[in-house]
């Protein structure tokens, strides 16, 4: 599949307190392997050979560890530098490495999906940017997404409402000129952008049915240990 995945690296991972204390959240051992690898092994069987790690926290370990190469799969490496970028910063200083379509995927999250369809549907989008969701119903964490009729209706990290069935689901797509109007090298987050696009219907939503795991907190990650576990009997 010619097209890139930014994979979200940088946070400090402070809900999973001692547990990245020393070591970066993607290193996290999970099932004996790093979190990293387990992604990467899903991208690897769903034809990605290209992925931009955006670094902070630890981020020199997590190239060290990784490389430039994993099973076929070419690595470069962008790096906040001395001040955090936040998730939206992040991205828009790894443009330059990634091409005019790139899909983003957060660090901690595990989801054995298939991406080609998802590429598919955005490719037939006129809009920017697409999130995936999930009907969650505050089940796995907070829903934050009203999604009606095959449309995103409204999205707020930090705002609820009772009409918020879906959530975000960890993995979204996005034309590069979608971060034009953000300044290179500044703080702000991803949610900054998908309200953005969604106050110029330039947001598609694309509603996954397989339930995400993550890493983001201790019970998920008991959660994700416990389904590979489960899978490798």
């Amino acid at each position: 599949m010619k097209i890139p995945v930014a994979i979200l690296c940088g946070g400090a991972a402070t809900r999973l307190g001692s547990l990245t204390k020393t070591i970066p959240k993607s290193l996290i051992l999970v099932t004996g392997k790093p979190m990293i690898f387990h992604q990467l092994d899903i991208l690897g069987k769903r034809g990605i050979n290209r992925v931009v790690l955006c670094v902070g926290h630890l981020g020199e370990m997590i190239r060290d560890r990784v490389g430039c190469e994993y099973q076929g799969i070419k690595i470069d490496y962008s790096f906040d530098g001395s001040i955090p970028l936040g998730t939206g910063g992040a991205i828009k200083k790894a443009l330059p490495m990634l091409e005019d379509k790139f899909f983003v995927l957060y660090g901690d999250s595990y989801l054995p999906i298939e991406y080609s369809p998802i590429l598919d549907f955005f490719d037939k989008c006129y809009e920017l940017g697409l999130i995936t969701v999930y009907n969650n119903n505050d089940k796995f964490g907070t829903s934050n997404v009203v999604f009606e009729n095959g449309k995103i209706i409204a999205y707020g990290k930090d705002t609820k409402l009772e009409s918020m069935k879906h959530i975000d689901y960890g993995l979204s797509l996005f034309k590069s000129w979608a971060f034009n109007p953000y300044r290179y090298e500044c703080k702000f987050d991803l949610s900054e952008v998908f309200t953005d696009l969604l106050k110029e219907n330039q947001l598609a939503g694309y509603e996954m049915y397989e339930r995400f795991y993550e890493i983001g907190s201790i019970s998920g990650l008991s959660e994700l240990e416990s389904k590979l576990q489960n899978q490798a009997r």
